[in-house]
């Protein structure tokens, strides 16, 4: 069974809801997982943009959630994932915050990954690290990898 990445909020490659967005609550949106391998140790969450700032032009790939260290048998998280799982540890976004910031689009529709790795190892503490930063302590780690991509795209 493969490692399997959903939301019960929006489908693959659907539009998000805006209450997960900039002009809702900016609350993170529910996720679930499934298929996590025999052999993982933990679990590590990226979601980003790779459209910003502009879809049509994009110049960079703006990160907007990185949490890591997840337990295996987390299973997901609730709408607004606050509390994470005991041993989890945030990372740092782009807005230079350790927790979740929705889609704000300044212009067109944009699209959000969701990355789900599963690792072989728990990884040491990172200090709140950067996507980039977490992405290196990864490799030559990842067992496999699920991907949800929603889209948004501002009133």
């Amino acid at each position: 069974m493969a490692l399997v990445l959903s939301s019960p909020a929006f489908a693959d490659h659907a539009s998000i809801p805006s209450v997960y967005t900039c002009q809702g609550q900016d609350v993170s949106p529910p996720l679930e997982w499934s298929g996590v391998p025999a052999g993982t140790k933990s679990l590590a969450l990226i979601v980003d943009d790779p459209d910003a700032p502009d879809p049509a032009a994009p110049k960079l790939t703006w990160v907007h959630w990185v949490v890591y260290n997840l337990p295996p048998v987390a299973g997901g998280f609730a709408q607004g994932a606050g509390e994470l799982p005991a041993g989890a540890r945030h990372g740092r976004n782009d807005w230079g915050r350790g927790d979740y910031g929705g889609p704000c689009p300044p212009i067109g529709r944009h699209r959000y990954f969701f990355k789900l790795y599963a690792l072989d190892t728990l990884l040491p503490d990172l200090k709140n690290p950067t996507k980039a930063k977490l992405e290196v302590a990864m490799q030559g780690h990842v067992l496999a990898k699920a991907e949800l991509v929603g889209t948004y795209r501002k009133d």
